[in-house]
């Protein structure tokens, strides 16, 4: 795994990573925690992304609170174990997060949210807030269903969107950037040194403890993509060293949504709430042998092999 080879970087990613990690055992909810490795079904949306602006291409800002009504009534029909949101939950403005979260609250089953770069698109005095104003109990955390581990990861942790203008995060962000991920756009970002240990430690916990681990994050990290992380072949080896355990990385942020396979893990891009009039959103069946999708409006369903232990 390559390491950041910028001082300031370690230091600040390390930094602000590190305030914003869960402790063991403290931060991560556990949502019907046991071993073995049972069936688990659960609801996940890409990119509700609401603002109340005009059409934008293909984005229908002002459809998605109808949208993300019609995915909660669907999930609240099913017996979930749990529905996640998969980043870019507003594109912008901060009022953006009241319109849709009552809707997100209004599921049945436990509800998460992973953090999307256009979460960050509020004044640089909110920037920080973002996470609470998502009731997540960190910007990642994992939780536990039922014999499977979920990992939810930060990919803004490096980035030129979630934090302040001049501050020494932002100015790390600048240097990797400039260093490591010239010509990748600036909406995408990395996940920094503390968050990478993290990831390490817990894969590693997962496997000791008999479980499966699947891993949300708002980046793609394969197969090679303008959308991926900036650090994508980072992180693409820490799952591949844990090929046995790690059997999904699920994310949104390419809206046109994409899949792969390598060396056993599953790497799958849900296609995006706000584009287009027609809705798209996923259930999501997991066991030992397999993942099931079943997809909603523009979403395929799909069934992926999961190798044998």
């Amino acid at each position: 795994m390559p390491k950041i080879q910028i001082p300031v970087l370690l230091a600040a990613a390390a930094m602000f990573a590190a305030a914003d990690a869960p402790a063991d055992d403290v931060a991560s909810p556990e949502a019907n925690s046991s071993s073995g490795g049972a069936a688990v079904t659960f609801g996940a949306i890409a990119d509700c992304q609401y603002c109340d602006g005009p059409l934008k291409g293909v984005r229908y800002y002002r459809d998605s609170p109808a949208k993300l009504r019609a995915a909660v009534a669907e999930f609240n029909r099913h017996d979930l174990d749990f529905a996640v949101h998969l980043g870019d939950f507003i594109d912008r403005e901060w009022e953006s997060f009241d319109a849709v979260a009552p809707i997100y609250e209004s599921l049945k089953a436990p509800h998460y949210h992973v953090l999307g770069n256009h979460d960050f698109s509020v004044p640089d005095d909110k920037k920080a807030l973002v996470p609470g104003k998502l009731k997540m109990p960190s910007k990642f955390y994992d939780f536990a269903v039922k014999g499977w581990r979920f990992l939810v990861v930060d990919g803004n942790d490096v980035s030129l969107h979630a934090h302040p203008a001049g501050s020494e995060a932002h100015k790390a962000a600048q240097a990797y950037k400039a260093a490591h991920a010239p010509k990748k756009p600036d909406c995408n970002g990395a996940i920094g040194e503390a968050q990478v240990a993290w990831l390490t430690k817990k894969l590693g916990e997962a496997a000791a403890a008999g479980e499966r681990a699947v891993i949300f994050c708002h980046f793609p990290i394969y197969p090679e993509d303008q959308h991926n992380l900036w650090n994508d072949k980072a992180i693409l080896g820490v799952l591949t060293k844990h090929n046995g355990t790690a059997v999904a990385w699920i994310n949104g942020h390419n809206h046109a949504g994409n899949y792969a396979a390598r060396e056993g893990i599953h790497f799958l891009t849900l296609k995006g709430m706000v584009d287009t009039k027609e809705n798209s959103f996923a259930i999501i069946r997991l066991d030992e042998k397999s993942i099931e999708v079943k997809g909603f409006g523009r979403e395929p369903s799909r069934t992926l092999a999961i190798p044998a232990k």
